[in-house]
């Protein structure tokens, strides 16, 4: 039986991200509580005065993403296998982040682990592919997660292009007709929205793992489900370019390897002398404060939001150009290795 037929998709996608914002930022605050009795805190580095702030946040955006989920599927009950899907994988992805926080799983623990998460995203997949799509369905889960938890460690940087990603791809959805999808995006879009107001210079919470993973993998979650694939790689290339340094200047690293940003006398970020790079380094070209750092990184994540639109609102005309049809069909026929 489906609940509330005459509501059209795109209301059931705004209620949601409306009542996921609503419980994430009723219940920040307690969380904030909680954590900080528990003793679940750690100091702001970037700060001279170190101030203590409560950390695992991303528990406040899991709850506001489960409620707008079970919102989704009980209003529109004919998307409720594909939802379910997503629901599960991003909450065994909070569950590995939970356990990131508390334990400080190695690289490789958490990739596997991931992809272990990703695995139930297969039954979400088209129907007739081949082996190998299957396979990079559970890989790109564990990739992107970890792209949007390796992009860190400044006041709102992560929940900000995690809110423009979000938006970003919602957009793009409904250019492209997949309105189904953007109860997803909603979803979380609204649950970080909140979440941004505590985590935003000076914070009063960090999201963790548990909130750094959840974002990736979302993003991958409407890429396979949304088929759109392109797009989602475009508005993470913020977090793709910050990897590809890392990789480039060290290699894979554990987080005891890494150097943390450091601050002059005058209370501004400066990066080492020695140590990888990263994209947060490569903007710290001079003495530049937190706060302005952070804009500037979300400054780079709307313009490959923009321009993820923007390939979005040129798709519909690749029906009438032959050449990219052509491409396209043989990019049809991988899925079927």
């Amino acid at each position: 039986m489906m609940i509330l037929p005459q509501l059209p998709l795109y209301a059931i996608a705004i209620i949601c991200g409306l009542l996921s914002f609503a419980v994430t930022r009723l219940t920040m605050p307690r969380i904030i509580a909680k954590l900080e009795a528990a003793d679940i805190v750690g100091k702001d580095i970037h700060k001279s005065w170190r101030p203590v702030v409560a950390e695992m946040g991303g528990f406040g955006i899991l709850f506001g993403f489960i409620i707008g989920m079970f919102s989704g599927i009980y209003m529109h009950d004919l998307l409720t296998f594909p939802l379910v899907i997503v629901l599960v994988v991003i909450l065994l992805v909070g569950i590995i982040g939970i356990a990131d926080d508390l334990l400080a799983l190695s690289s490789k623990e958490k990739f596997f682990l991931l992809f272990l998460a990703g695995l139930p995203l297969i039954w979400a997949a088209p129907p007739n592919v081949g082996l190998l799509y299957l396979i990079t369905i559970p890989i790109a889960l564990s990739i992107g997660a970890n792209l949007t938890n390796m992009l860190a460690g400044l006041n709102g940087i992560e929940s900000g292009l995690g809110v423009i990603s979000m938006a970003s791809l919602t957009v793009a959805c409904i250019i492209l007709g997949k309105y189904d999808v953007t109860i997803i995006s909603m979803s979380m879009l609204g649950a970080l929205i909140a979440f941004l107001y505590f985590n935003r210079y000076p914070a009063k919470i960090f999201p963790g793992d548990t909130g750094t993973l959840i974002i990736g993998a979302a993003i991958v979650c409407i890429a396979f489900i949304g088929r759109v694939k392109l797009i989602a790689f475009i508005i993470m290339m913020p977090n793709i370019i910050d990897a590809a340094l890392k990789f480039y200047s060290a290699g894979v690293m554990n987080r005891q390897q890494q150097n943390p940003t450091q601050l002059n006398d005058e209370g501004k970020l400066v990066r080492p002398e020695q140590g990888f790079k990263s994209l947060i380094r490569l903007v710290l070209r001079r003495p530049i404060s937190e706060k302005n750092a952070v804009k500037i990184i979300w400054a780079i994540g709307l313009v490959f939001g923009l321009l993820g639109i923007a390939v979005a609102l040129t798709m519909p005309g690749v029906i009438e150009n032959q050449t990219l049809m052509n491409f396209l069909h043989i990019k049809e026929m991988f899925y079927h290795i």
